[in-house]
């Protein structure tokens, strides 16, 4: 029986998982392997969500064990187990969120909003529990994406703080929702800063793997401020294939990198546009240009998103595309980005004191 196990292992040993490009037993995946008579049993626990991968990982990892002589049955388990890990700002942790990931451009236009929506959407579709942060105090547009009608008000507590207010699943706080959406923040930086601070601190997040944070554009006074006070993850930068855009995303991605925050790669957002009568592909905003930031900074290419004409339609109908088409190619490709995103974070160190980490375990 131990030949038997010996050979299936190596089976399974050329395995490679496809976002962490390492075989199981260096990611210390493999949690039982066992072989009663002929039958295997095989349980994997990744450290990320991944819903939308289980299906052919369990058919690969099956037929790898039935490719083994004296194995005529296989039983296979993916799961996965998502852990808090370290962050740019000890002590500043939110006690309810393990991860806490900024998404941010270096210009506005670029699509990062509906790419930050949609990324969270997707990170839920894959088996996690997340919040969004609407972040731009200045011009905030999440409520309006999640389609959550105008004067919603977040329940308070202990007039103190606030619940935040549930849309398409996901637990969500914005500046919209403390003011009417036709009244201008008209704020200076301080100002602003600190309703960031209140909106992050006073919310009573429940239990999230993974809170998104919409950051406003640019590279001023909220992210100074996000990054000096909130344990940030890691941070993923949106940009377009235009020179001008990938300009700026350099410059967000060294603002991040001198605050010590990692850069968990980059998306690609407009990369070629899709016309919606004759299926015609054209590049309009140039090619490539996410492609080269990212091997310049030897950073991970997380995906590329078309400039296509539902992805507006649905975010401004208040049901962003991983909703709307959630069997569609498009929201399979935000699911590929968000599975790429989760992987990375769990490449970093885990934090020292974590809360009680998400787990789920499915087989066949």
């Amino acid at each position: 029986m131990a030949e038997l196990q010996a050979a299936a292992l190596q089976a399974l040993a050329s395995y490679r998982d496809p976002y962490l490009d390492a075989g199981l037993e260096a990611l210390k995946a493999i949690t039982q392997l066992e072989i009663v008579a002929t039958v295997a049993r095989l349980k994997v626990e990744l450290g990320y969500p991944a819903a939308g991968l289980r299906q052919a990982m369990i058919t690969e990892l099956r037929d790898r064990l039935l490719g083994v002589a004296g194995i005529t049955a296989a039983d296979v388990e993916i799961g996965w187990r998502i852990h808090a890990h370290q962050s740019s700002s000890k002590g500043n942790e939110l006690p309810s969120v393990s991860n806490l990931i900024a998404v941010a451009s270096g210009k506005g236009g670029v699509g990062k909003s509906t790419t930050a929506v949609n990324l969270a959407l997707a990170l839920q579709a894959e088996g996690a529990t997340v919040g969004l942060l609407d972040a731009d105090i200045y011009g905030p547009s999440q409520a309006v994406m999640l389609g959550i009608a105008d004067g919603t008000r977040p329940e308070v507590v202990e007039q103190k703080y606030f619940l935040p207010v549930m849309a398409h699943g996901l637990q969500t706080m914005s500046m919209a929702f403390l003011a009417n959406d036709k009244t201008p923040m008209v704020w200076r930086g301080p100002m602003a800063s600190g309703a960031l601070q209140q909106l992050l601190k006073q919310t009573l997040w429940r239990d999230l793997d993974y809170l998104l944070v919409d950051m406003p554009p640019g590279t001023g006074d909220i992210q100074l401020t996000l990054a000096q006070q909130a344990a940030v993850t890691g941070a993923v930068i949106v940009t377009t294939p235009q020179e001008v855009a990938t300009l700026d995303a350099r410059r967000g991605i060294e603002m991040f990198r001198k605050v010590n925050i990692p850069v968990l790669g980059i998306v690609e957002n407009m990369a070629v546009h899709i016309c919606s009568h004759c299926g015609h592909h054209e590049h309009l905003f140039g090619e490539g240009g996410g492609e080269r930031v990212a091997r310049e900074y030897r950073a991970h290419l997380l995906g590329s998103l078309p400039l296509d004409l539902r992805i507006r339609e649905q975010t401004d109908g208040g049901r962003p595309t991983v909703v709307a088409e959630p069997d569609g190619e498009l929201a399979a490709t935000y699911r590929h980005i968000a599975r790429a995103v989760a992987a990375q974070v769990a490449r970093l160190p885990r934090a020292a004191a974590q809360r009680f980490p998400t787990i789920s375990v499915q087989g066949d």
